[in-house]
């Protein structure tokens, strides 16, 4: 199974998605703002990528430099928080099986083919 949490409106979102389109891969699209992910598929998706939540986080989000910035939260937090503001999840991720990969650089979802 393939995933791929996409957001159209990002330029490496879409930039990855043609990667994976030229080497004829095509998987399911998971636009993961208007489709949010439930808890427990995110902390799935945490574990498949080997990496907490922070690690993914927009910090040049809006939101994030208004009420979030210098705050000092635990793994479950980020993980309420950014499930709440799914804007603040980092795109795209390509997810092949039980491995994930961050597209940044949108080349990086290569790794997983």
């Amino acid at each position: 199974m393939m995933e791929y949490f996409h957001n159209p409106r990002c330029s490496k979102s879409r930039e990855g998605l043609a990667i994976l389109e030229e080497k004829g891969v095509q998987p399911t699209i998971v636009k993961y703002l208007d489709e949010v992910p439930s808890r427990e598929s995110f902390v799935k998706l945490l574990q498949k990528l080997n990496l907490k939540p922070q690690d993914i986080l927009r910090k040049g989000e809006k939101i994030f430099k208004e009420k979030l910035k210098g705050l000092d939260m635990n793994d479950d937090e980020w993980i309420d928080i950014m499930l709440e503001n799914p804007k603040l999840i980092e795109r795209p991720i390509f997810v092949v099986g039980n491995k994930a990969v961050v597209g940044r650089p949108p080349e990086r979802v290569l790794e997983l083919l």
